[in-house]
Formats: C-alpha cells, sequence, structure tokens
C-alpha cells in the first residue's frame, strides 16, 4: 500500500491506512498521508477517530489544514481537541475562527477555558464574538457572522469593487454586499456580478435590488428555511430598527437545516439528537440519548396494560379478539405517525401555521376515514372467511374508527406544540405511539361489545 492516500475516497480505508502508520511509529508518514488527503477526508478520518488517536492525527496536520479541518468539525469535537492540545497550538486555532464558530465552540467547552481563550483574543475579536454571543442561544444572531462588507447607495460600482479588494481577507463572503444607508439601516443588496458588469461610475442604487432580510432575534431554523427558499447566498441580518448587525450565509444556514432535521429524525424516533458524527460517539452518550425516552415509553405503555385488564373480561369470552391486538395498535399508531411527520414537515417549511389547526384537522380526519375505509375493507374480507361476518364487522368499523381518529391526532398534535413553544417532534410519533395504543384498543373493545353484544 502506497504512503500518501490522495487516491483514497472512502475514509475507512484512508483511517486505517493513517492508524496502520501511527502504530508502527512512522509519524513522518502518517503526516504526510493525512496532509495529502483533500480536506473533506481529513474530516472524515477525524470524525471516524477516537478521541486519544484524534488528537494525534492532528497534530500531524499543517498548520493550514489543521485550522480548515478544525472548523469543519463539530462543536463537542472541537471541544475534545482543544482539552488535548497544548496551549499554543489552541490559541492559534481559536483565533483562526470566525467569530460565529467561535460562539458555538465557547458553548462547549468548560467557563474557565472559554474565559482564558476569549481574554487571549486581540480587542477586536473578543468585540466581534461577544457580540455574537450576546444573543439568545436558538437565535439567528447567534449564528449569524458579524465580519461582513456592505456598501452605500450612493457609492459607485467602481469604490465599492476597491473596497472589496482592501477588505476581502475581513469579511465572510464577498459575493452578495447589503447595502445600507448611513444609519447602517438596511436598504438593499447587491451581487458582486452586478457590481463587475456595470460602469465604475454607476452608483449602487442603480443596480441593488430589494434585500430579504431575517431580525437578529428570530428563531435560527425559520431564519434558514427564509434563506434556502429565496435561494439566497447572503441573508442579511438586522435589529429591531432594521440596522445591519450580521450576515447568514448559504453554507451555515445549510448546517443549521440540516441539525434541525436531524434533531427532528431523532425526537420523531424517540431519542434525543447525538450533535456529534456516530462513530465518535461515546457509549454513555449514545445510552444517556435513548434511555429517558424508552423509560417515558414504558410508562405511557402502562397505559395499553390498563385498557386490556379492564376488557379482561371481553376478551376471555371471545379470544379470537386478542389476535387481532397487534394489527389495532400497529395501524393506529402507523396512521397518526405518518400525519404527524407530514404536518411536521409542512411546519417546518411553512406550509401550514397555528392559525391553520381547523384545516389541518379536516385535512386529516378525510384522509383517516379513507385510509380507514380501504384498510377496513380488506381487513373485513379477511376476517370474515376466518371467524364469520360478525367478527370481520368489528375489525372493519375499528379500522375506519381508528384510522380516523389517528390521523386527526397525529395531525393536529404538531400544531399544538407548536402553540404552547414546544418542538412538535418530541409530541409527534412517541407520544402519538403510546396514545393511540390505548384509544385505539378502547374503541376495539367497545365496537366488539356492541356487535357481538358482550
Amino acid at each position: 500500500m502506497s504512503d500518501q492516500p490522495s487516491g483514497f475516497r472512502d475514509p475507512a480505508l484512508a483511517e486505517h491506512h493513517v492508524d496502520s502508520l501511527i502504530d508502527t511509529g512512522d509519524l513522518h508518514a502518517a503526516a504526510g498521508a493525512l496532509n495529502a488527503m483533500p480536506p473533506w477526508l481529513v474530516v472524515d478520518v477525524l470524525e471516524r477517530t477516537p478521541a486519544r488517536e484524534r488528537a494525534v492525527m492532528f497534530r500531524l496536520l499543517s498548520k493550514e489544514t489543521a485550522n480548515a479541518a478544525f472548523e469543519a468539525l463539530d462543536p463537542p469535537l472541537q471541544s475534545e481537541l482543544i482539552h488535548d492540545l497544548h496551549d499554543e497550538r489552541v490559541r492559534e486555532i481559536f483565533a483562526e475562527l470566525d467569530p460565529d464558530d467561535r460562539a458555538g465552540l465557547i458553548d462547549e467547552l468548560p467557563a474557565r477555558v472559554a474565559t482564558r481563550l476569549m481574554r487571549e483574543l486581540d480587542p477586536e475579536e473578543q468585540a466581534l464574538t461577544a457580540e455574537v454571543l450576546g444573543y439568545q442561544d436558538g437565535s439567528v444572531g447567534r449564528r449569524m457572522s458579524p465580519e461582513y462588507l456592505s456598501t452605500h447607495p450612493d457609492t459607485t460600482a467602481g469604490q465599492t469593487l476597491e473596497r472589496v479588494r482592501q477588505r476581502i481577507d475581513q469579511t465572510e463572503t464577498i459575493y452578495a454586499l447589503p447595502v445600507t444607508d448611513h444609519d447602517r439601516k438596511l436598504v438593499g443588496i447587491v451581487g458582486l456580478r452586478s457590481v463587475m458588469k456595470a460602469d465604475p461610475d454607476t452608483p449602487i442604487h442603480d443596480l441593488m435590488n430589494d434585500a430579504v432580510s431575517a431580525r437578529a432575534t428570530e428563531s435560527e431554523e425559520r431564519a434558514a428555511r427564509r434563506s434556502a427558499d429565496e435561494r439566497l447566498i447572503v441573508l442579511p441580518i438586522v435589529d429591531a430598527e432594521h440596522r445591519l448587525v450580521g450576515i447568514l450565509t448559504f453554507d451555515d444556514a445549510l448546517q443549521i437545516l440540516e441539525d434541525a432535521e436531524s434533531e427532528d429524525s431523532a425526537r420523531q424516533g424517540g431519542a434525543e439528537p447525538l450533535r456529534r458524527p456516530y462513530l465518535s460517539t461515546p457509549l454513555r452518550s449514545l445510552v444517556r440519548s435513548r434511555v429517558v425516552w424508552l423509560l417515558v415509553l414504558a410508562l405511557g405503555a402502562t397505559l395499553t396494560v390498563q385498557v386490556l385488564e379492564v376488557f379482561e373480561s371481553t376478551l376471555e369470552q371471545v379470544v379470537a379478539l386478542s389476535l387481532f391486538v397487534p394489527l389495532i395498535i400497529g395501524t393506529g399508531g402507523n396512521t397518526g405517525n405518518q400525519a404527524a411527520t407530514t404536518v411536521t414537515r409542512a411546519l417546518a417549511l411553512g406550509d401550514v401555521r397555528k392559525r391553520d389547526v381547523a384545516r389541518v384537522l379536516w385535512q386529516e380526519a378525510r384522509t383517516g376515514f379513507t385510509l380507514g375505509v380501504i384498510l377496513g375493507g380488506v381487513a373485513f374480507a379477511v376476517a370474515s372467511l376466518v371467524y364469520g361476518m360478525d367478527f370481520g364487522l368489528v375489525i372493519g368499523l375499528t379500522m375506519v374508527a381508528l384510522c380516523t381518529m389517528a390521523a386527526s391526532v397525529g395531525g393536529i398534535m404538531p400544531l399544538l406544540a407548536s402553540a404552547v413553544r414546544a418542538d412538535p417532534a418530541v409530541f409527534s410519533n412517541p407520544f402519538i405511539s403510546t396514545f393511540v395504543d390505548a384509544t385505539g384498543l378502547i374503541v376495539y373493545f367497545l365496537i366488539a361489545r356492541a356487535v357481538l353484544g358482550l
């Protein structure tokens, strides 16, 4: 095998190659192998590597590669590396980070370490980082970059280009420039392409477009969604007086949406988000992310046991009813989860609002009823052939009632959660499954008593 895995595209193979070089003590070859990799592969290798070996690999990286890789790592992994690196390297890396990335790392560090690193920054970087940290966690102000380049409506295209050249290394992006008045209030936005194509004497107010913006106190996910919907390279961030305070770049917006999607997926499955790559997650974190939800759901499942106990006499009279309990529970839970997932997604995309609860209820009730008729018809036919028409009618009617109820509850639950400022994902699949399990059995046994005369 070659010492230079530059042709590798599989992180697992690259990790194994570098590990083998380190294990044999050939650190020079390991350093060469790591620094020959493309940056994205270096990040993938570091994410797959246990904490102690990760620190060794990181020390073998060139300064440029190390800074780029560190910035791309998740904050929890950055925090682990901070603890394992010597102070001088830590100061260099911390100073190289953008203020928004620096703020994300500070949230993961012990207060003592964070305070020391902040104190060692130069005054300008301290001020920029403190500005980001001043906003509430979860707001877009906490994720914006205060390092932006703006221009003025009366400034010419030539003057703007000259300013871009002078400050190109001091700003987050130059491809879209917010336009502000003398009071720093946002009045528009102009693309660098338009500025470069225009005559140098053309004033910016002839080139600029209306700007889509977000308030700094607004939810980061809502702002990122707006950025994605509008296909924006830059989303200007403003304060209450519409003064420009920062920008949200498209890559940061995509990262926010990816984090939100991971969080929703985890909670819909009854777990907490890991907030770090799976292979670098310690066992205790994996257990902690799941155990609380399992305990909550186990307690909720006791409702199902109580329902079965209440209708024990009914089951004793018609033992065949117990055979269909898994079918009833499974169908109800799946129907509710489908509705909850659909509406949660629509809520995130802005397709529905909290005030649409009545429309969503009507939509899901009709959808659930239609699904219930289809499934109930099939269940009626199969159960009737085996257990008779009366029993088939019980199963068929239960399917219709259960699907209608489960879809209705699943559809409105995310909206109700949003109304009380709770995470819709938390109130969706796990709790809906528990609720529908218990109520579905009640409906099932009540229909059985009525139809079979028990």
